[in-house]
């Protein structure tokens, strides 16, 4: 190699020169890389190419998402009329439904003594014409006048229990009719003996008066708080 003169440019002043990289180091990156090839290498070897497989084994794949997609329609077609004869989630024509007879009162006067005697239901205070409505299916078996209850409806359940309405001032049904829970029975009221516009609700079991409060709870209906289980599954015992 000839020796550079002093007098000669240095051709590299002002330039940075990368250094060369050890053996060991070289060695290693070239191993990395060849080792990494080999991996991709096999993973494409590992996936296997759509023509070469097996014609029975596309055929049984096939048969297999059919018959997911069977049973999935199937499924469907299940739930779909399941929700159809509940009628939706707005019909409320169902057995075991139990409701509020209105919305928007004032809860008075409980059941219990009042005055001296048994107050036998409750009152639920609300602007005279408030439409009020069936708490549970059942037979109308009173329709009209009802001595100190004023114009009263008395719906029948299927269970043996009665619903009392009183002190209507006005009635949209008659003796006989077959009721759901929800259709309107009448107008709340100020008729008969009542000291105001009120709904007077009483709950007759085999012949006697219960506290409306505790059994309509059971039944998903919390006549206090104004909630109502639209969809309650309880049975009446």
């Amino acid at each position: 190699m000839r020796q550079r003169l002093s007098s000669e440019p240095d051709r590299y002043r002002g330039r940075r020169r990368v250094p060369t990289p050890p053996r060991s180091r070289y060695a290693a990156v070239v191993t990395t890389a060849f080792v990494g090839a080999g991996v991709v290498a096999l993973g494409a070897s590992a996936i296997p190419d759509a023509k070469s497989v097996s014609p029975s084994v596309l055929d049984e794949l096939k048969q297999a998402s059919i018959s997911n997609q069977g049973a999935a329609d199937r499924a469907e077609a299940a739930d779909r009329a399941s929700r159809d004869g509940r009628g939706g989630s707005d019909s409320v024509e169902e057995t075991g439904v139990w409701l509020l007879p209105l919305q928007g009162y004032d809860f008075n006067s409980p059941y219990g003594m009042r005055w001296g005697k048994l107050h036998t239901g409750v009152d639920l205070v609300a602007p005279e014409g408030t439409p009020y409505v069936a708490i549970h299916e059942g037979t109308v078996t009173k329709a009209g006048w009802f001595g100190g209850y004023g114009n009263t409806v008395i719906v029948q359940h299927a269970d043996g229990s009665e619903a009392i309405y009183g002190h209507s001032s006005a009635l949209s049904v008659r003796e006989g009719q077959q009721v759901q829970a929800g259709d309107q029975l009448g107008l709340v009221g100020n008729t008969g003996h009542s000291y105001g516009s009120h709904l007077h609700l009483e709950i007759h079991v085999k012949g006697e008066p219960l506290d409306p409060v505790p059994w309509l709870q059971e039944r998903g209906v919390d006549i206090k708080l104004q909630v109502e289980a639209i969809y309650s599954e309880v049975a009446a015992s």
